[in-house]
């Protein structure tokens, strides 16, 4: 089986996107691309050399544009950002050019996932736990407006997590018989 679109990731930072993103391009036989890699290659600089140098405002319009490319290939697995999927522009580009899926997660899992990384320029806070609340508070409403979603669970490895993705997207019909 293959996608018929392009597959969009999206979720808070820690839902697994780039990890489980890998695992279903994988198992699908796709390509796997991943936007604030593509991003970080553009810069030359890290997501947090760009937010502290460029500002967020600049952060996320290169995002925009390393989206729109990327979703101009054949159907590949796209994880985003976890700010992505919040600008109007990107989920209406998203969801004319593929299929976006959330990976939801509760807060104590995400938490866990982030806790003891120095890489989430938006968790460098006095309080990292409650930023991370009020981020999560602030974009669920948002990502529900993914067109499908899988429910993250502790126990469930990267595997069981792709085998769940795949599974949601052959009952939503968006996938096919390779062709050989």
């Amino acid at each position: 089986m293959t996608l018929t679109r392009p597959l969009v990731l999206v979720g808070m930072m820690g839902a697994g996107k780039t990890a489980i993103g890998g695992a279903v391009a994988r198992k699908l036989g796709v390509g796997f691309l991943d936007s604030d890699e593509e991003l970080v290659r553009a810069a030359d600089r890290s997501i947090a050399e760009i937010f502290e140098r460029d500002g967020e405002e600049f952060f996320r319009a290169r995002e925009t544009e390393v989206i729109a490319r990327l979703l101009d290939g054949e159907p590949a697995v796209l994880s985003t950002g976890g700010g992505a999927f919040l600008s109007e522009t990107n989920r209406a580009m998203i969801h004319d050019k593929a299929v976006s899926l959330l990976l939801k997660a509760d807060l104590p899992l995400l938490w866990s996932r982030v806790r003891h990384k120095t890489t989430r320029p938006l968790l460098r806070t006095d309080n990292p736990r409650a930023t991370l609340t009020e981020i999560y508070n602030a974009r669920t409403p948002i990502y529900a407006k993914a067109q499908l979603s899988v429910e993250a669970r502790p126990e469930y490895s990267i595997d069981d997590m792709a085998d769940k993705v795949i599974a949601t997207l052959h009952d939503a019909q968006l996938l096919k018989e390779k062709t050989p």
